[in-house]
Order: structure tokens, then C-alpha cells, then sequence
């Protein structure tokens, strides 16, 4: 007996990304990540091990940070999906982009959007945040270059200069 495989046909999704409602073509096994990338033109989120350990992909979804290469788009269809492209003009992306630069807290980029928004996310809920706490929030992301040490410096600068302007908004 031989088998078939069946291709499964997509399905239209509305999708709110990035405060704007798109619609985009599914199939029951894509992944959210892939749908950013590939349909909708969002390359921020990066595929790197596609099993969910490396972070590379880090995304908002419904305010908590979530894997999308282990998210599937049709399980978004309620959620409001954010991700690095979304934050350009936020005053707390903005200050850990600066510091991050500054710091010297990337070296390839690769993961940097990941880290980014793995910071943002704790910068929002932790406005001072411990050595411990941003190594804690960053246990999902994994660098190859920076050794951490740089992207340590990166957030707790950028929680400094937000707490001096008044605040992480």
C-alpha cells in the first residue's frame, strides 16, 4: 500500500499585527513566524533553531512573548500579535535600541530582535529590573557572540535612562 499526502489548502486569517488588521493566507500547519516573514514582509522575528529554543523568533502576542515559529497562524486569529517592526516609535523600544547600541549589546544581530523584544517585554513589567531579573527574562534567548554581559549593561542602561525621563510609559 502506498501512501498520499495530502496538501492542505490555506485559509484566509485576519490577523492584527502591529495595531493593523491584515488578512492572510494559512494553512493549518504555518507558523506564525512564516506568515510575518514570508506574507506579510515582517523580517525582524528570525528562524533559527525552528524548535523554539533559540529565541531568534521572539514575538508579542497578546502581551507575552511568544515563540513564533512554534505558533501557528490560525491559532492567532483573536490575538494581537506585536512585533519588532511595531515598536519603532515606542519610547521604551526606543531607549533599549539606544542602549543597546551604546552598550555594544549586539555584534552579528542575529538575535537582537529576539532580545529586544524579550527586553521590551520586561521593561514593560519591570521597570527596574535586577541583573537576576533580566537574565532571568532572557533564559529563552541565546547568543553566540556577545557572551551576555553587553546586553546585561543594554537593558539595565535603558531602565535607567526611562526611570530618569519619567518612567517606562
Amino acid at each position: 500500500m502506498q501512501a498520499t499526502l495530502t496538501s492542505v489548502a490555506a485559509q484566509a486569517v485576519t490577523l492584527k499585527v502591529n495595531r493593523t488588521e491584515v488578512v492572510a493566507q494559512a494553512a493549518l500547519t504555518d507558523t506564525l513566524l512564516s506568515t510575518l516573514r514570508s506574507d506579510l514582509g515582517l523580517t525582524a522575528a528570525k528562524r533559527g533553531c525552528n524548535q523554539g529554543v533559540c529565541g531568534g523568533c521572539t514575538v508579542m502576542v497578546d502581551g507575552k512573548t511568544a515563540r513564533a515559529c512554534l505558533t501557528l497562524t490560525q491559532n492567532c486569529g483573536s490575538s494581537e500579535i506585536t512585533t519588532l517592526e511595531g515598536l519603532r516609535e515606542d519610547p521604551v523600544m526606543n531607549a533599549l535600541q539606544h542602549a543597546f547600541a551604546h552598550e555594544g549589546g549586539f555584534q552579528c544581530g542575529f538575535c537582537t530582535p529576539g532580545m529586544l523584544i524579550s527586553a521590551y517585554s520586561l521593561l514593560r513589567g519591570t521597570p527596574d529590573p535586577t541583573d537576576q531579573d533580566v537574565r532571568a527574562n532572557l533564559s529563552g534567548n541565546l547568543c553566540r557572540c556577545t557572551g551576555y554581559a553587553s546586553i546585561i549593561s543594554a537593558i539595565r542602561a535603558a531602565a535607567a535612562a526611562l526611570k530618569s525621563a519619567g518612567g517606562s510609559q
